[in-house]
């Protein structure tokens, strides 16, 4: 039977642990019905080098690369023109909000797949790069089966993974290494947070959360997302260790490295990454002499190299994270990793 003093005590506790994750309220949700007019077009050339055209939403949904799928967003790449000559087109698509703060969890039922050349990514990312910070949610390259989650900033912030799934190894702890372009990493193991193996279980949730204490993320496979998920109430305390979690360490403090960052869905082909590693992945190496050759010549091959977003949630913290205005596109681009 329980004392007084040790109900106290329990009731306590219980509060402190509830109190280390905030209380979130529905802030934006993004879906079928609103998508493509809250999320812009990115049409420059690609930052990180790749074999790839980005085209605008007069483009893409007149080539089929952009619309709806089964009640959800599409979001693909062309997949049956030989030899393009600009690259093969595909789409890349920004927030018109910057948000600061909060939880964003991430319905996805199909992501591109473990595709020789293709590099997909869902990520956040700041004006000014790398000065507001960037953060890789979903991204990998060629073959890869399970996901990279990665930080970028200016030169200065360093984490560590406490806290993280055991299973997760902390690549790097300075996520201001290479001018913020190499970033600080956390790899994953489990085949179906990733690509092919993603897209068989039918894909599932990727809920972000970002606080002044630190970044972590989770992912939940479709038949095990949480019920508080489901319901619209959901609560980081109950859900475990996160896949990644990044926390500042030797002083370094989130807020001072990351703000205004909008949410961008994009697929490149080759490039600084993907590009750069052709050749030390036997099963790719062994179809073509180069990234950009296997990708011009093999349209058919990138069938399967689309997004389908059911839904995005972004969730307020009830007393400070808010969403601000569009900020320049054109000042925000991805990192490369040498």
């Amino acid at each position: 039977m329980y004392s007084s003093a040790g109900i106290a005590f329990y009731l306590g506790a219980l509060f402190a642990t509830r109190a280390a994750h905030a209380q979130y309220t529905l802030g934006v949700t993004y879906d079928a019905s609103n998508f493509f007019s809250s999320f812009n077009f990115f049409t420059d050339s690609d930052p990180t080098h790749g074999f790839v055209e980005y085209v605008d939403a007069q483009t893409a949904n007149s080539l089929g690369l952009a619309g709806t799928s089964s009640g959800g967003v599409y979001m693909g790449v062309d997949s049956t023109t030989q030899n393009p000559s600009n690259g093969r087109k595909s789409v890349r698509v920004t927030s018109q909000q910057s948000f600061n703060h909060g939880l964003f969890i991430a319905d996805i039922a199909h992501m591109p797949g473990s595709i020789c050349g293709a590099w997909p990514a869902m990520w956040m990312v700041g004006p000014n790069w790398p000065s507001s910070g960037e953060i890789d949610i979903i991204e990998g390259v060629n073959t890869q089966t399970t996901d990279s989650i990665t930080l970028h900033t200016s030169p200065g912030f360093t984490v560590s993974n406490d806290g993280s799934d055991p299973s997760t190894v902390l690549v790097g702890s300075d996520c201001g290494a290479g001018n913020g372009n190499s970033g600080c990493g956390q790899s994953t193991s489990d085949n179906q947070n990733y690509g092919d193996g993603f897209n068989a279980i039918g894909g599932g949730v990727y809920a972000t959360e970002w606080t002044s204490d630190h970044i972590s993320v989770w992912f939940f496979p479709r038949t095990n997302i949480p019920a508080d998920i489901s319901s619209g109430s959901p609560n980081p305390s109950g859900w475990g260790n996160p896949l990644a979690k990044f926390s500042g360490a030797n002083g370094s403090n989130v807020d001072d490295y990351f703000k205004d960052n909008q949410i961008v869905f994009d697929t490149t082909f080759c490039g600084d990454w993907a590009g750069n590693v052709w050749g030390s992945n036997g099963e790719c190496s062994a179809l073509a002499n180069s990234c950009e050759d296997y990708v011009s010549n093999n349209p058919s091959a990138f069938a399967e190299a689309y997004w389908v977003v059911n839904s995005i949630n972004v969730y307020n913290q009830a007393s400070n994270a808010t969403a601000v205005s569009n900020t320049s596109l054109k000042t925000s681009p991805k990192r490369f990793r040498a």
